[in-house]
């Protein structure tokens, strides 16, 4: 380095220096010149160029739809932003969505309300706003539950008893409805639907009902579509009580009927089951739920008048059903024949004591297991369900 004192140069020499650290801080800028020209502000241009875009909040259904179909998704999505809070409401009641990864996108997951007004509200994190409403379609057909078997308020039933759902209308759409039916239990059971016809679906237990407790099945309709101009307009909820573990086991062999509850004898029958001189006349085996009861119940011989061999027109005491063939267990004062042999027209019957005792005692639901006869039981005889393995059974369901 020059030693510039030594020589007697500093003064001009120190000018000179500067100079050229000044050119060198302007070749190192870029090029830029540090004075504006008259009039520009450097700063606030450079700003203005590098301001983001505000954010664009699009929402559909458009604003002012009038004719939505329940089943449609909102959907609001904002280019250049992220959203902060998205609200759907009609009558005060929120509906649930969900935001994409980036929340930039926001989809409802349940199906709307018909015939319902609706509002749409969403906010950017930057602050950006944007609103909208619309209005669902009020649907030409109701869908709606008919009947809940069984399940009468105050009734306890058995640990195989099915949940047979009835609705009133011939159902097209049927993964989306039985995708709407929940069963809840206290007591943890796996289970499954199947549908038997067009109007009908019933849902059985892989295992029996664990017994003292209550199972909740409820239908999700509201908005749920079953049809071609067919919307759900509310959704219904029915509690069932299953009673205690009632199972009785019929030997048409033994000619006895050994009834146990909760795992314990209660009660052992001597009974005589159908003669087996026809197949009309033989009593099924397989496991067969008590389907209802009747004290007396009018029972007339099958495909056969007055006058005819084998014709029968009779009032029988303490009658509780177990198929729709015509199979009961009820009350007969035919002592010699039970325990003994078996002489009637298919049904098993039973002292008159034993008889009143078990029907007082049954409940819906309940299993009766009969063995030693060689006519099967059909799975769609009366609640024949449990003759169907659960495996082949979930092969009925619409999502099988």
């Amino acid at each position: 380095m020059l030693n510039v004192e030594s020589r007697g140069l500093r003064a001009p020499l120190a000018a000179a220096t500067m100079a050229v650290v000044a050119a060198l801080a302007t070749a190192c800028s870029g090029g830029t010149s540090a004075t504006a020209p008259a009039g520009q502000d450097t700063d606030s241009g450079a700003q203005a160029q590098s301001t983001p875009a505000a954010p664009v909040i699009k929402i559909s259904p458009a604003e002012g739809s009038k004719t939505v179909r329940p089943d449609k998704k909102v959907v609001v999505t904002a280019a250049s932003g992220a959203l902060e809070e998205v609200t759907v409401e009609s009558d005060g009641q929120a509906v649930d969505g969900d935001f994409d990864a980036l929340r930039t996108k926001w989809v409802s997951k349940a199906p709307l309300k018909p015939a319902s007004d609706y509002t749409v509200s969403a906010t950017t994190v930057d602050g950006t706003t944007a609103s909208s409403s619309f209005k669902t379609l009020k649907p030409k057909l109701e869908l709606k539950v008919a009947d809940v078997t069984p399940a009468i308020k105050g009734e306890k039933v058995g640990v195989g008893a099915p949940i047979i759902v009835t609705f009133n209308q011939p159902i097209d759409e049927k993964a989306t409805v039985e995708k709407a039916l929940e069963v809840t239990s206290e007591k943890p059971a796996q289970g499954a639907w199947r549908w038997i016809n067009d109007t009908t679906v019933i849902y059985r237990t892989a295992k029996y009902w664990q017994p003292h407790q209550k199972v909740t099945f409820t239908a999700h309709l509201d908005g749920v579509q079953g049809g071609k101009d067919m919307y759900g307009l509310n959704d219904f909820t029915k509690v069932i009580q299953i009673g205690a573990a009632q199972i009785s086991t019929v030997d048409t062999r033994k000619h006895k009927m050994i009834v146990k509850r909760d795992g314990k004898v209660v009660q052992t029958m001597l009974i005589s089951a159908g003669n087996a001189t026809t197949r009309e006349y033989t009593t099924t085996s397989g496991v067969h739920l008590a389907m209802g009861k009747a004290n007396p119940e009018r029972m007339i011989s099958p495909g056969r008048k007055k006058g005819d061999p084998g014709y029968y027109d009779l009032m029988i005491n303490h009658a509780v059903r177990f198929s729709n063939s015509g199979e009961y267990v009820h009350a007969l004062d035919n002592v010699w024949a039970q325990g003994r042999q078996n002489v009637s027209h298919g049904c098993i019957n039973s002292r008159p004591d034993q008889a009143k005792w078990f029907y007082n005692q049954v409940q819906r639901g309940d299993v009766i297991t009969i063995t030693g006869t060689d006519r099967k039981m059909e799975w769609n005889n009366g609640w024949g369900y449990w003759q169907m393995s659960f495996s082949q059974w979930k092969k009925g369901s619409a999502l099988a």
